[in-house]
């Protein structure tokens, strides 16, 4: 089986055809006819993205061979990049406030624009840090979760920041606009999470295997039938806030796969129909994350506020803005 590797196009390297580039790059393991047989399967990345035998490819550009995966749909490689703002960065470590729509690392048939393509284009050093598909990433956000995110630039930032994140040492803070209002002002949900028994791409309270997980959250504001929370994760479980919470009956506002989203016309309050109408996914935002530098030793904390969708949700709730209910 061919192995796994990571190339920087050379400085002082001609641009051209990325299956030229990478026969001469990696001339004892690959003709031109094997490079674009691998590029036309989807196992080549270009900065984070499938590469085609036709993709130009300049000094700096990062190419990743990857494992064998169905390709993502064609259309996904050409979306612009987005804007990602950069809350803190040194030679180790980037922070950045994570945008709605973008997925952190590529996947199997998932999106080709990727936060780590993204930031190994105008970061190619990052090309070696980690694993191949997942370069610089020590956490992961969903696509649709927006907020605080940390990368490693470096290899023994990356040892260092996996390691806070494998001891639950680092401090992070969500918001989560939910339906349904608690019976309390704080709680703290105790159960395992795991595959859904029936369906593998949720996880799930009722799964077979679990592994431990826990989440506290509080009240900060109630909206009639809806609540704003903050959620304290103890553990980094895949899909945890969101699962956790609709296990209790508070599934967050937007969550297609755990929320059982009605449409805006089923919802009869105006108000909370609008802001179903406003937001197009959950509406859950990383705000707060605070670790000790991998390299320094000291501690650092940043926060960013809720993203324009969710922030003009709110404002509608909070009667500061026009619902636009009203017909």
């Amino acid at each position: 089986m061919s192995r796994e590797w990571t190339i920087v196009v050379p400085e002082g390297s001609p641009a051209g055809r990325c299956d030229r580039v990478l026969a001469e790059l990696k001339r004892d393991e690959l003709t031109r006819s094997g490079a674009a047989k691998l590029l036309r399967e989807g196992l080549i990345l270009v900065n984070g993205a499938p590469g085609r035998p036709s993709t130009v490819v300049s000094p700096g550009d990062v190419i990743c061979r990857i494992k064998g995966a169905e390709p993502p749909p064609e259309s996904a490689s050409h979306r612009p990049a987005p804007h990602i703002p950069i809350l803190f960065e040194d030679e180790h470590i980037i922070v950045v406030d994570k945008p709605a729509g973008i997925s952190v690392h590529p996947g199997a048939g998932g999106p080709t624009l990727t936060m780590m393509g993204v930031l190994m284009k105008t970061r190619p050093q990052m090309a070696e840090v980690g694993e191949p598909e997942r370069r610089g990433v020590v956490h992961r956000l969903d696509k649709d979760t927006t907020g605080v995110m940390l990368f490693a630039k470096t290899q023994p930032a990356h040892r260092g920041l996996s390691a806070q994140f494998k001891e639950h040492s680092i401090h992070r803070i969500y918001h989560a606009l939910v339906r349904g209002v608690p019976g309390k002002d704080s709680g703290i949900i105790d159960a395992g999470l795991g595959r859904h028994p029936k369906d593998r791409k949720r996880i799930s309270t009722a799964a077979v295997k679990t592994r431990t997980a826990v989440t506290h959250w509080k009240i900060m504001e109630v909206f009639g039938t809806l609540a704003l929370l903050e959620i304290t994760p103890e553990t980094g479980r895949t899909h945890q806030i969101r699962a956790h919470l609709a296990s209790v009956g508070l599934p967050i506002v937007g969550d297609q796969v755990y929320g059982r989203l009605k449409t805006a016309k089923d919802i009869k309050n105006p108000i909370t129909a609008a802001v179903v109408k406003l937001l197009k996914r959950q509406a859950l935002h990383a705000h707060l994350l605070g670790f000790s530098h991998p390299v320094s030793g000291r501690c650092h904390e940043f926060s960013s506020e809720p993203a324009a969708d969710m922030a003009k949700a709110l404002a509608v709730l909070r009667g500061k803005a026009d619902s636009g209910a009203k017909k």
